[in-house]
């Protein structure tokens, strides 16, 4: 063999041992011993529930109150809208309540108008029962009175007459108060239709009022703002997102297992989570959901046996009262380690004791 090819060799089979060298450093590194019986890790980051602050109705972003980064509390201003279209709208629906209402005035007093037509009809038709009751006793007594030749035959036929006509009389005023009565209705009528138009008049105010009122975003829980959506001057639709939050009392890692594992896991189980960050602390969790379907494992999640293909997800939730004692510095996207416990009669080993910030 020349010397050439010799010193080729030698070098192929020193770079074959560094690179062997190197993968089983980098397996051992990547690949979690199993030398805490009843334990189970996997890899995740910490994450937080995302909130969008949006627009309730279509407008244009008047200002914007947050920085990105910055922590908000519950109920606090975070930007406006601008509600010049929504007052003008609000001025219009108010003249209309000012007209509607006049028209609810000017129809009760045509309801007590006719109300008044139909008393006068009814006094005119009791008057003309009256004549009516007359000129019936009056034909009486003139009718008995031609037979023996008291009253000429001329007069009865006159009291005939004035019967008649008292008679025709009683029923025009009757006809009088049927009209009234039907003007009644009418205008009683016109005032149910015043007085809906009022209350319409009155929910456009409320609703036009409404969304004013909610053209101020507030944020809805403590967290932190992640990033602005829009900026000032822009137009946002109805749902339109402005902001997005996250909510810093919802904090959970989510992770991967294999499914001989999460078989043994229940929901509220044990688990402990260590931060790259500060791999000093040991963060108490509970297990608060599983995935009921599996899928392969993800490029970005190390597997504990690389044959493994088939896992399920995982969220570690943080205890509440926990994050709002450290609500300031809880940081969200920082990977780490999650421990869970699947086992509840082996002990937590030492270095996964609990321990948090003072």
């Amino acid at each position: 063999m020349s010397p050439i090819r010799r010193r080729w060799l030698i070098r192929l089979i020193a770079v074959s041992l560094v690179a062997a060298f190197l993968g089983w450093w980098a397996w051992q590194q990547l690949t979690v011993v199993d030398e805490y019986p009843g334990l189970a890790s996997g890899n995740g980051r910490i994450e937080a529930v995302e909130i969008d602050i949006a627009a309730k109705v279509p407008g244009r972003v008047e200002s914007i109150l947050v920085d990105e980064g910055e922590f908000v509390t519950t109920g606090q201003p975070v930007a406006r809208m601008d509600t010049r279209t929504l007052e003008a709208e609000l001025h219009q629906a108010e003249a209309r309540l000012r007209q509607a209402s006049s028209d609810v005035v000017t129809a009760r007093s045509q309801v007590a108008q006719r109300e008044a037509e139909k008393a006068a009809a009814e006094s005119l038709l009791a008057q003309r029962q009256a004549e009516l009751d007359i000129a019936e006793k009056r034909l009486s007594r003139t009718s008995r009175l031609v037979i023996s030749g008291s009253v000429s035959r001329q007069e009865v036929d006159n009291d005939e007459a004035r019967v008649k006509g008292a008679a025709a009389a009683v029923s025009a005023a009757r006809a009088q108060i049927a009209a009234a009565e039907a003007a009644i209705a009418t205008a009683r009528a016109q005032v149910v239709g015043t007085e809906e138009a009022v209350a319409a008049a009155r929910a456009t105010i409320e609703r036009i009022e409404a969304d004013i009122a909610d053209s101020t975003l507030y944020a809805p829980r403590d967290g932190r703002i992640q990033y602005l959506v829009a900026q000032p001057g822009e137009v946002v639709g109805a749902g339109g997102r402005v902001l997005n939050m996250i909510d810093l009392k919802d904090v959970f890692m989510t992770f991967f297992l294999p499914t001989d594992v999460v078989g043994r896991i229940a929901i509220g189980a044990e688990a402990r989570l260590v931060i790259d960050a500060a791999p000093q602390y040991v963060i108490p969790a509970r297990i608060s959901f599983i995935s009921d379907v599996a899928q392969f494992t993800p490029k970005t999640v190390e597997t504990r046996e690389e044959r493994q293909k088939l896992m399920f997800r995982v969220r570690a939730r943080l205890p509440v009262d926990l994050l709002e004692r450290y609500i300031v510095q809880v940081k969200t996207g920082l990977p780490g380690v999650a421990w869970v416990r699947y086992d509840n009669e082996q002990p937590w080993p030492e270095h996964l004791a609990v321990r948090v910030p003072d």
